[in-house]
């Protein structure tokens, strides 16, 4: 029996399992809060605990993402050209954060669209100096926005309210 198996026999391993879904980059909300509520989660415990295990990763990103970036860069070419790319995909977003600062990132991390979220946001607000006492509540409250929205989408808005 594997260890997500065990998990998933317990209410307190369900909770975890939707928590660390939400922390993975591309996955996040879309798809934790899904996973949440197919394990037996009900719609708003998967929603908080997606948005709160969404959240984890966005400090550590802003604060730390140029440093590491900068590291991996003095390591390998190949990883110069990694973070080349994932910058060039992440720049064509930057346009509407930079013109609209702390509402442009809030519209680009409530987007549910894929590309997007709080790892995206988190990102380009470190690539952009954005001080953190500013991105980290404009997330945050984006997040929710999104986890609902994502919420209303699959299940039905009559659901959550």
């Amino acid at each position: 029996m594997s260890i997500v198996d065990t998990l998933y026999q317990t209410e307190f391993g369900r909770y975890l399992l939707t928590f660390l879904i939400a922390m993975v980059p591309l996955v996040e909300l879309k798809g934790a809060i899904p996973v949440g509520v197919s394990m037996g989660l009900g719609i708003w415990q998967s929603l908080i605990v997606s948005v709160l295990g969404n959240m984890v990763p966005v400090p550590f990103i802003i604060l730390f993402i140029r440093q590491i970036f900068a590291w991996l860069r003095r390591k390998s070419a190949g990883f110069e050209k990694m973070i080349t790319s994932l910058e060039g995909r992440v720049e064509g977003k930057w346009d509407k954060v930079r013109k609209y600062q702390m509402i442009g990132l809030f519209i680009l991390v409530a987007d549910p669209l894929p590309g997007t979220g709080a790892w995206t946001g988190a990102l380009i607000a470190a690539l952009l100096n954005m001080r953190m006492r500013n991105a980290v509540p404009t997330i945050f409250l984006a997040v929710v926005v999104a986890g609902i929205l994502i919420t209303g989408l699959t299940y039905g808005f009559t659901s959550i309210f």
